[in-house]
C-alpha cells in the first residue's frame, strides 16, 4: 500500500521557517521515501505504507521536542481504487 501524507507544523513564522519546521524537514528528506514537496504553508510526502508511517512517527516526535505547538497531518491512500 503507498500512502500519501501533507502535514504542517506550527506555530508559523512568515520571516524564517521555525527549528521544528526545519527538523520535520529534515526528517522526511532523510526517510526512505519516494517524494518529498516542500512549500512554505504545507508539505507532503509519499511511499510505501511502513516507510511513510515511520517517518510520521519520528517528525511528530521529533517536531514536538523541537517546539512545534500544534501538528496538521492528513494520510491518504494513494494508488489503488477505493473500494
Amino acid at each position: 500500500m503507498r500512502l500519501r501524507v501533507e502535514f504542517t507544523t506550527e506555530p508559523f513564522d512568515l520571516d524564517e521557517a521555525p527549528t521544528h519546521a526545519v527538523v520535520a524537514r529534515e526528517v522526511m528528506h532523510s526517510a526512505e521515501l519516494d517524494a518529498v514537496d516542500v512549500g512554505p504553508f504545507g508539505n507532503t510526502a509519499e511511499g510505501e505504507a511502513a516507510a511513510v508511517l515511520t517517518a510520521v512517527d519520528a517528525m511528530l516526535r521529533r517536531t514536538l521536542e523541537a517546539g512545534a505547538t500544534r501538528v496538521s497531518l492528513q494520510v491518504n491512500v494513494v494508488g489503488e481504487a477505493v473500494r
